[in-house]
């Protein structure tokens, strides 16, 4: 499976393992601030894809994103779900 063109990634993991690893060009919002920083997933209308090391807090994200007006949200699982990883 392909990643969507034009779709925003976002890693929901801490930064420290942001930093340790992560999918390339992906943006780093921890799950625990993606109510707060709504604004940086952009246009609500547009794919946004989440992940995490498991799907857990990935899946947490994908709910609050769907319930803040994100049409078109994807829970990908885990990092080494991601295609590619």
């Amino acid at each position: 499976e392909k990643i969507r063109a034009g779709a925003t990634i976002v890693d929901v993991r801490t930064p420290e393992e942001f930093e340790e690893e992560h999918y390339p060009n992906a943006l780093n919002v921890s799950v625990e601030e993606v109510q707060t920083r709504l604004e940086e997933f952009g246009d609500r209308g547009k794919p946004v894809i989440v992940y995490c090391a498991t799907g857990a807090r990935s899946a947490y994200a994908a709910r609050v994103l769907k319930l803040s007006g994100f049409k078109d949200v994807t829970n990908a699982g885990g990092l080494y779900d991601m295609p590619g990883a």
